[in-house]
């Protein structure tokens, strides 16, 4: 007799976390595992002929952090005046870079057999950026791919 779960079963009960946060409209979410910490705005420095998604350098204790623009990279306007934004450190495998985006939301425990492919819909400039998504009953998440978000950063 076998005993295993089909495997569509395994992925019903099977959950991952997601470190949530918002840029704009959007609700986006990184899986906890890529994520290192979650830090208050910094003081950045500059990077001159960066591409525009490169919004500058921050020191974290000591070691010198990319930090990324997710507004420019999802081709969302600026974060109005008076809201301070917040830094989401990311592992990557050239290092750590910092993802500015305008709060912090919950970890959230998602149940992998609620995974969807990306929106037809979705602008094309995002759908690049978005693995999949989540649909709970009041929003969707979005599956951001940290990849393509350093990739489009380096280029």
């Amino acid at each position: 007799m076998n005993h295993y779960e089909p495997a569509s079963m395994q992925s019903e009960n099977t959950t991952k976390q997601y470190a949530t946060f918002h840029v704009g409209d959007l609700f986006l979410g990184i899986e906890v595992v890529k994520v290192q910490e979650v830090i208050r705005y910094q003081e950045m420095t500059e990077v001159p002929l960066a591409p525009s998604v490169i919004q500058g350098l921050i020191n974290l204790r000591g070691q010198i952090v990319t930090a990324i623009n997710a507004r420019r990279s999802l081709g969302i306007g600026p974060l109005p005046e008076d809201q301070q934004e917040m830094n989401i450190v990311i592992r990557s495998e050239d290092g750590v870079v910092s993802l500015s985006v305008d709060s912090i939301g919950d970890v959230l425990d998602v149940p992998v057999g609620s995974y969807e492919p990306t929106p037809d819909n979705m602008p094309q400039e995002r759908k690049e950026m978005i693995e999949g998504v989540y649909r709970f009953d009041d929003r969707l998440m979005l599956v951001l791919n940290t990849q393509c978000v350093l990739r489009r950063a380096c280029h």
